[in-house]
Order: structure tokens, then C-alpha cells, then sequence
């Protein structure tokens, strides 16, 4: 279950264009994508992902509840710390990744636009007797993006109620693995953090910061080799195929569902996809769309399929794909008749 987002008071700026598909209700750019992503980068724009979900768990109960049924280790969890954990299906097939932070009351958690919904939905289904309440505070609360996460939230944010996300992507967690065996990882010191901010303070939270268009957070998102849910997830994605085990899953901690999936790939087998990165051919004027699918050669069967396009302010067209795991590594793929070029991200 989704639902549609609300149109964001961020697409009154001048030049603001919506997104459309699963980001629309923001902007995609605001008439320069490509300075606005040289912005982003400076670390002087901000991000408006006021259509992301937001829910909250309260209750003493919440962490080590939230704990039993994800991936991520969460119990002792301490205040303001950030994580990323996951929901599996009984199959260990992804069906949310939640970004965690606790304030030492309450458990925020931001999701993909529209799915907040259906992860209350679940999470209420699970109660039982325990002292927890869920709560889907989309309509209340918004968020926004910003590379800054190594400092903390001035005194007089906190004070306005807002709560900082710090993308842990892509250090490693205590005990985990990573399927990517790239050293410096091209995401080493990376810093993204999502603002939880009070939904009518949106605009006033900007205040007279640029703004930069989801097409540039994509675009950096994408170079950082960082897989999002519902771009590079299907209704088959585990999480090895991503390389999400370094920063959503806990290999040592107490059962929970699709737990098995995750301890069998791991231990006994390999995953039967894998994430890859693709510089794309930018000499025509248009780039093929997400979801096409990834030949070896004309009129051969898929051997995958673009999840998220990008173009990228110095390296050009850029893309991720999932690829079938045998897919030779050393050919250039085909996406109709644009060429691109692979860089291995998940070892085959």
C-alpha cells in the first residue's frame, strides 16, 4: 500500500519544476540542475524530501521491539545515535529500509515517499502486548537533505523540534560484511544527514539557503554507489545483492523475519544479482529511462535493468543497474541503443 504525496510549498520557488514518479510532490530542479548539484556538493544547498514518510515509535518497549523484527542491531541504541536497519518479508526479500535515529523518547524513522502507510500498518500487526505506539506523522512532519553530517544541530534547531538522520552509508557497522571489495570506497567520508523538521516550519527552516532539486541529491546519491529502496529494489531484492549488509544488517544479533535468507547467502552461497555502477554515452541528446532493460548484445535476452539514471555535474551520465550475477564483468552493457560501461560494485 502507497500513498500519493502531497505537493510541497517548496514548488512556489522561481524555476522549481516537479519530479514525477516517485518523487513527485517535489522538485526535480530548479531551472539548473548542474549548479545546483555544484551547490549540493559545496555544501551549500539543501534538499527538499518533504515527500518522504515519517513515522514515529514511543513507548519504553520501542527499541527493543523495533530490534526483534529488523536487521539492525538497536537495543542499547543511544540517543541521537543514526542507523539504518531493515524490514524483510519471511523470504528475506526487502520490503522497507528504514532510516533510524532515537531521541531518547521517541524512535523517528524516515521511509520512502508513500509507504509509510503500509509500514504502520505492519508494525501495529506486530504489537501484541508490548508497551510500544506507532504513529504515521507524514502529515505533521517533513524532511530535507543536506551534506553536512559531522555536526551537530545548532542549539536553536533543536529547539524548533528538529531531528537530524546521519546516513552512516558507507562505513561499515560492528558486525557485518561488505560484498564490494573496492578500497577507499568512492563514498569514504561521505556526509548526508535528513532534517526531520515540523511540517509548517518547512519553508522557514529553508530560509534563504539555496535549494537543490532531487535530480542533484540523485545524482550524488548515485556516484556514491548508494542503493535507495523502491529504485534499487524489486519484489526479489535481498539485501547482499546491494551491498546494504555494510550499513542495514546486524550478522550475530537475535532472530527476526528473513533472518534465514540472510545467514544462508551469506554463509553458503552467493547472491544470484548484484549491484553494478554504469558510465553511460552521453553523445545523444537522450539517456535511456529507469527500469530498461540491459543487454550484452542486440537481440540477446536481459541480463538486467537500469534502476536509477543520473547525470552527473563531472562525470556525465551516470546510472546504477541490478545485473544478473554471472553477467560477465569486462563487456559493455547495452540499455536500447545507449552503450554503458560497468565498474563492478557487488563481487561476482
Amino acid at each position: 500500500m502507497t500513498t500519493a504525496p502531497a505537493q510541497s510549498p517548496l514548488l512556489e520557488r522561481p524555476g522549481a519544476v516537479q519530479a514525477v514518479g516517485l518523487d513527485a510532490g517535489v522538485a526535480a530542479h530548479y531551472g539548473d540542475p548542474m549548479r545546483e548539484q555544484r551547490m549540493l556538493e559545496q555544501g551549500l544547498a539543501v534538499v527538499d524530501l518533504s515527500h518522504r514518510g515519517v513515522v514515529t515509535v514511543t513507548g519504553p518497549d520501542r527499541l527493543s521491539w523495533l530490534h526483534s523484527m529488523t536487521t539492525q542491531q538497536l537495543t542499547g541504541l543511544a540517543p541521537y545515535t543514526s542507523t539504518e536497519s531493515l524490514v524483510l518479508s519471511p523470504h528475506g526479500h526487502i520490503e522497507h529500509d528504514l532510516h533510524l535515529v532515537d531521541d531518547g523518547e521517541t524512535a523517528w524513522i524516515t521511509v520512502e515517499p508513500g509507504t509509510a502507510p503500509a509500514l504502520v500498518e505492519w508494525l501495529n500487526s506486530m504489537r501484541f502486548m508490548l508497551r510500544v505506539e506507532v504513529t504515521d506523522v507524514t502529515e505533521s512532519y517533513a524532511v530535507l537533505g543536506e551534506p553536512i553530517g559531522n555536526e551537530s544541530l545548532p542549539a536553536e534547531r533543536e529547539a524548533r523540534g528538529v531531528i537530524a538522520w546521519r546516513d552512516p552509508w558507507p562505513a561499515m557497522g560492528s558486525d557485518t560484511a561488505a560484498y564490494s571489495d573496492v578500497d577507499p570506497h568512492p563514498a569514504a567520508g561521505r556526509v548526508w544527514r535528513e532534517l526531520i523538521v515540523p511540517r509548517e516550519q518547512l519553508v522557514e527552516e529553508v530560509g534563504d539557503r539555496h535549494l537543490a532539486g532531487i535530480w542533484a541529491a540523485e545524482a550524488e546519491r548515485v556516484n556514491a554507489w548508494r542503493p535507495r529502496a523502491r529504485k534499487e529494489t524489486d519484489h526479489r531484492t535481498i539485501a547482499h545483492e546491494l551491498d546494504l549488509l555494510r550499513t542495514a544488517v546486524h550478522l550475530h544479533k537475535g532472530c527476526y523475519r528473513g533472518q534465514e535468507t540472510i545467514a544462508r547467502v551469506h554463509n553458503l552461497g552467493r547472491p544470484p544479482r548484484r549491484l553494478v555502477f554504469l558510465h553511460l554515452d552521453g553523445s545523444g541528446h537522450v539517456l535511456p529511462e529507469e527500469g530498461a532493460e540491459l543487454v550484452k548484445a542486440p537481440g540477446e535476452r536481459p541480463v538486467g535493468r537500469l534502476t536509477t539514471v543520473a547525470r552527473h555535474v563531472d562525470d556525465g551520465p551516470i546510472a546504477l543497474a541490478v545485473v544478473k550475477r554471472n553477467t560477465p564483468v569486462d563487456i559493455q552493457l547495452l540499455a536500447g541503443d545507449v552503450s554503458a560501461a560497468q565498474t563492478v560494485i557487488v563481487n561476482p
